[in-house]
């Protein structure tokens, strides 16, 4: 065992090491705040003054965080934030959780992970550790960071530590949190393993499951959600045989669900949302190329996925013209725009491709979510409306985030015409002649 390793392990066993989380957002907030909450000081970079000036005022602006947790650690100096990337000359371990989004091309954009390693290499210093948390392609780490971090003149597993670690965030899981998730971690050697695990080790109580390498723990993030991307696809395209063919898609799904095996359960929806789901599976197509390779059935059920806010406004379009009336000029009401239900959250939300295919059709649009006050898209504002005043204005009510804070029966009695792209309305006992689904 070397030195190096022997101390800082010495250091995160006896919680003396400083830790560091670059970007503070949906994973690198909670991950800091549990890292404090374990014991150690830990320092958070973020390159947004108003996320820093939040954290250091106690300030929560993460769901999934207990307010009154992140006022006492900021209080008693636990935590604390910081747009200084100097910060890593005083800290023993960072991790990386920043965004990884696609571009206009639906290519892989790593510049923010590039850009912070780039940044942490300026201070890095013999005995660090740094972990990637953010989604990416097989061999970002060793392929991208490494070569970043080397350029200083230190040596991966021998002068400093170097691990990939994929978030496991779930946004509203009243169930699995960053705490008690298992965690995958990889490293560029066996030593860069032991010691981020050691680090999570001593900070979550979710089992620390160690992979040979990083390419292995960045691929395996990439399966956990292309596996959910492909099984949404198929629901989805179930979702519109069934509606061609006059058959409850929801009930199908309920009736195969009693199988005690070899069947797990997934849901059709106006389309996919949130930050994973929609964009992993294109950072894995984007990889195969350099092998040669088309990922055929991703992309497959990526065009289905993508379909799915166009197969809305057709059905929506119908059911107003079953009324008599236009989609252009119409009033059209959507209850719910976060990607998901019970969360402020909108991320890729399909909500927002809904609205867009909808108003090239015509309609005037109305949104209400209780948990959204407002939200610009392309440029214009929209501001959660009055629901009962817009239930009487509105001449279709699309539901497409089901929020459980909802009165459905109530809603459903109220509308003129009632789509629901969700099943919110499933146990709704009234009225359910003017129930339209997905």
């Amino acid at each position: 065992m070397s030195q190096i390793k022997t101390d800082l392990i010495e250091k995160l066993k006896n919680k003396k090491a400083k830790l560091g989380v670059v970007g503070l957002g949906y994973v690198g907030l909670p991950l800091a705040v549990e890292k404090a909450k374990a014991g150690y000081e830990v320092i958070g970079f973020d390159v947004q003054d108003e996320k820093v000036k939040s954290v250091n005022e106690g300030h929560n602006y993460i769901g999934d965080i207990v307010d009154e947790e992140l006022k006492d650690l900021t209080k008693e100096g636990k935590l604390k934030a910081t747009t200084d990337f100097s910060f890593v000359k005083d800290v023993d371990t960072v991790c990386i959780c920043v965004p990884t989004p696609l571009d206009l091309y639906k290519q892989p954009d790593i510049s923010y992970v590039v850009a912070s390693t780039k940044s942490v290499a300026k201070y890095l210093h013999k005995g660090m550790l740094i972990v990637l948390e953010s989604t990416t392609y097989p061999g970002t780490t060793e392929e991208v960071l490494k070569p970043i971090l080397e350029e200083t003149g230190l040596k991966c597993g021998e002068d400093f530590f170097l691990a990939f670690s994929p978030e496991r965030v779930d946004p509203g899981n009243k169930k699995f949190n960053t705490k008690n998730t298992p965690k995958v971690v990889g490293g560029c050697t066996e030593e860069c393993t032991e010691v981020a695990a050691m680090l999570y080790r001593s900070v979550l109580e979710g089992e620390i499951y160690s992979v040979t390498s990083p390419a292995v723990a960045e691929m395996e993030k990439i399966l956990e959600n292309t596996f959910r991307n492909i099984n949404i696809g198929l629901a989805n395209e179930m979702a519109i045989l069934c509606k061609r063919m006059g058959i409850d898609v929801w009930e199908v799904i309920e009736a195969a669900k009693t199988k005690p095996y070899g069947f797990m359960a997934f849901y059709p929806g106006p389309g996919l949302g949130g930050h994973c789901i929609p964009l992993d599976p294109f950072y894995l197509s984007w990889k195969a190329r350099e092998y040669d390779y088309h990922t055929k059935l991703i992309e497959t059920s990526g065009e289905i996925n993508d379909y799915m806010p166009e197969f809305v406004t057709e059905n929506a379009m119908k059911l107003l013209n079953e009324d008599k009336k236009a989609m252009n000029g119409s009033k059209v009401l959507l209850l719910g725009a976060a990607y998901k239900n019970d969360i402020d959250d909108m991320r890729e939300s399909p909500t927002l491709k809904v609205i867009d295919n909808l108003e090239k059709n015509g309609a005037n649009i109305l949104v209400n979510d209780p948990y959204i006050p407002e939200f610009k898209h392309n440029g214009k504002t929209y501001k959660s409306v009055d629901l009962e005043k817009s239930l009487d204005e509105a001449d279709i009510v699309i539901i497409t985030t089901n929020h459980s804070c909802y009165d459905y029966e109530h809603i459903v009695e109220k509308a003129k015409i009632l789509y629901d792209t969700r099943n919110a309305t499933k146990d709704v006992k009234n009225n359910k002649e003017k129930i339209h689904k997905l």
